[in-house]
């Protein structure tokens, strides 16, 4: 597949980039600082910023898939306001080329109880103003039409591991394991997102993975 991947040199966005060029897909990655993207067989590098339209059409033009690691900048005061309209640019952009696109998006909208992660007072304060973005982009997205879309929220702890392969799927709650933990590694939700943009099973869906 030609895959194009927004933020691939990224902490998720950069085991996209090595799980899909593993796969021998063609990447084109989308990056503000081409330099920083790991030099891999079958994966291009490209200089675009997502605020601009004009460059980013341009960069998924050839794509039969959009994959989108973009994050708005932890530790950015701004972070709300910029990762909530990046996401939507970028499913704009997807929408006007007619692209399927899988969004990556936090854990903190995913549900316990009815009620979503990031509205409990256990959620880092550090981590609240993202994961707010990434909980509207998933509500625009739900209400958009004309766009074949599937939106990842990792597991609850996300860390650098091993790619086992091993994982099971969730939709909207979070997948525990035996001990009643939510976690994956990073290779592993890799995984996930590239076997989704190969094989959708979550179109307008958001989707989760943990062991």
């Amino acid at each position: 597949m030609k895959i194009a991947l927004i933020g691939a040199s990224g902490f998720v966005g950069g085991a996209v980039l090595k799980e899909a060029a593993s796969r021998g897909h063609k990447v084109t990655a989308i990056v503000r600082k081409p330099e920083k993207v790991a030099k891999l067989d079958g994966v291009n590098a490209m200089k675009a910023d997502i605020t601009d339209a004009d460059a980013l059409n341009a960069a998924i033009a050839g794509s039969d898939v959009v994959v989108s690691a973009f994050n708005g900048g932890w530790g950015d005061p701004e972070i709300y306001d910029k990762h909530l309209a990046g996401s939507k640019a970028v499913a704009a952009a997807a929408k006007a080329a007619g692209k399927r696109i899988v969004i990556i998006g936090g854990a903190g909208s995913l549900e316990i109880g009815g009620k979503q992660l990031v509205d409990s007072p256990e959620f880092p304060a550090e981590y609240k103003d993202g994961a707010r973005a990434a909980r509207d982009a998933l509500a625009a997205l739900r209400g958009q039409t004309g766009l074949e879309w599937s939106f990842v929220s990792p597991a609850i702890h996300l860390a650098p591991g091993k790619r086992t392969g091993k994982f099971r799927l969730g939709a909207d709650q979070p997948v525990f394991d035996a001990d009643g933990q939510s976690h994956i590694s990073v290779e592993d939700l890799a995984v996930a997102i590239v076997d989704e943009a190969e094989a959708p099973q979550h179109t307008g869906k958001r989707f989760t993975a943990g062991y």
